[in-house]
């Protein structure tokens, strides 16, 4: 795949993923059963749907079709109905601790590829120029920072919910939530702190 099409696929995936996750957090507020963490999904998801707009936005600023179909494109969308599945399996089962589980296990895996999508466009916004290049900054400078406190405040979420599943004391809300962290180092750091929150 040349360049500039392997550019236009890494766009596509990221409007992708965005729809994607606003499917998953609708499945996800469901599962919630934690009020602080149905508060910051419902958070996540109206910031989610904003991101759509961020990235349908960019593709037409860069002469991109944003319903331009793409075998990467498809492959993010049955990942992200392959999520909300499981979360709708999960709650059938009738335990909603479980679902909340299932729910939040599913968001990190939602949002490490939407992560990811941000890293490499930010990567991206550096070693381009002109226009595109301050068109990629301008939708990573909106986004990135929402995209790491997504990632790493559920993670947390989900570590603390499972500790909280195997009878141990959990921190809830988690440290990365307490300490609004932000980046992989501030998670390790919060990781670390549990102890002393406990």
């Amino acid at each position: 795949m040349k360049k500039d099409e392997q550019f236009g696929e890494l766009l596509y995936q990221a409007l992708e993923t965005e729809l994607g996750g606003v499917q998953v957090y609708e499945a996800a507020v469901a599962c919630a059963v934690n009020e602080d963490l149905k508060k910051e999904w419902q958070e996540y998801l109206e910031q989610t749907r904003n991101h759509v707009q961020i990235v349908e936005n960019l593709l037409k600023e860069l002469g991109l079709d944003p319903n331009h179909e793409t075998p990467g494109r498809q492959i993010v969308r049955e990942k992200a109905a392959t999520l909300v599945k499981s979360m709708r399996s999960a709650q059938s089962s009738g335990d909603p601790s479980a679902s909340q589980l299932v729910a939040a296990e599913a968001v990190v895996d939602a949002e490490t590829k939407d992560h990811q999508n941000w890293e490499l466009i930010g990567l991206l916004a550096e070693e381009m120029t002109g226009e595109t290049a301050q068109a990629l900054k301008n939708a990573h400078a909106e986004v990135e920072e929402e995209e790491d406190e997504h990632l790493y405040h559920t993670m947390g979420w989900a570590r603390e919910l499972w500790i909280e599943s195997l009878g141990m004391a959990a921190v809830l809300p988690p440290p990365e939530e307490e300490k609004d962290v932000k980046t992989a180092i501030g998670a390790a750091r919060a990781k670390l702190a549990r102890k002393r929150m406990l």
